[in-house]
């Protein structure tokens, strides 16, 4: 079967299409015929080898991804071949990821696919709206009523909390950076949407909420924009830092005069049972229509390098999709 392998941490050119062996699943274990997978900064952090923990090489990357089941261990129950999954593995795991013809699953990465959505929207879930729920729901815990500032909102991560806020009774404020992106912010339920290229928008998050400040921020790079979120905030107001590539100085004052806290948001960090919930209200959010995948560019499989430059460019719109 044809995958992407990665013999040497760098840039998008060590990503290289080959043959390699069908997997064969153990006891506990399916086999998953790939038909989309989806493309995450954090999937080059770790093939340039600036990721927290580093696979080893040779490895597939890939954590997200949907098709069919193709093949079962011996001892999986409640899943059969032919089922329309999604999947979400863990970045830089043991197991090989999902840029490739086939994949090897655990039974707990594996997901029923709703059949209102596509192979293409499925591959846009895992990362995207694990991470959103877990940053808004599980661990700044917002609450309707209160109002969310998502930074980068017109990108997977982005969408997903958009989404996710809007039906849980938030009000929602969105940036973008392109026009583009700020049509779609808006469309998928930001009551609020802004271009962060414009030097005043801090001061129009400021006069929309009254000066009162917002109550939750979701940041998607905390080194550009730390230090002002910190000024933003309401009292008792919550940032969970998502995204980031750098340091950067704040001032702690802007948090204490605050009672402000910052959460840091590791998808991979979640506990199992946490993890088991997010799935579930996941699902459930697709099949009542309330959540809906956005896919903004797909790359056939062979393209992955130029995925993986297009993941990183400004003006991010929706999840980029290989398609294998």
């Amino acid at each position: 079967m044809k995958a992407i392998c990665v013999h040497a941490f760098g840039g998008p050119e060590v990503l290289s299409l080959e043959d390699v062996p069908v997997p064969v699943p153990g006891p506990h274990q399916v086999v998953v015929r790939v038909h989309a997978a989806g493309v995450n900064p954090v999937d080059t952090y770790i093939r340039a080898g600036a990721y927290a923990s580093k696979p080893n090489l040779p490895y597939i990357p890939g954590s997200d991804g949907a098709g069919t089941i193709e093949a079962i261990g011996t001892d999986v129950h409640g899943i059969k071949p032919g089922d329309r999954v999604y999947l979400l593995k863990p970045g830089g795991g043991a197991l090989p990821g999902t840029y490739a013809e086939r994949t090897l699953c655990d039974v707990p990465h594996v997901h029923p696919l709703p059949r209102n959505l596509s192979f293409e929207q499925g591959a846009a879930i895992g990362v995207a709206y694990a991470t959103a729920y877990r940053a808004l729901v599980q661990r700044v815990q917002a609450q309707p009523a209160e109002t969310v500032l998502v930074h980068g909102a017109s990108g997977g991560v982005g969408i997903a909390s958009v989404q996710l806020a809007s039906s849980r009774g938030m009000t929602v404020i969105g940036t973008a950076g392109s026009k583009r992106g700020l049509e779609l912010v808006r469309t998928e339920g930001a009551h609020f949407a802004l271009s962060h290229n414009n030097h005043d928008y801090i001061e129009r998050i400021r006069e929309f909420t009254a000066g009162r400040g917002v109550d939750v921020i979701l940041e998607m790079l905390a080194n550009v924009n730390l230090a002002k979120d910190l000024t933003l905030l309401a009292a008792g107001g919550r940032v969970a830092v998502i995204g980031n590539r750098g340091t950067i100085e704040i001032n702690p004052r802007d948090a204490m005069a605050r009672d402000a806290a910052i959460y840091g948001v590791m998808l991979w960090n979640t506990p199992p049972r946490e993890m088991q919930g997010i799935q579930a209200a996941l699902v459930a959010g697709f099949a009542n229509l309330t959540l809906r995948p956005i896919v903004g560019r797909t790359f056939p499989l062979a393209e992955a390098a130029q995925a993986h430059q297009a993941v990183m460019a400004p003006g991010a719109y929706g999840k980029i999709v290989l398609t294998v």
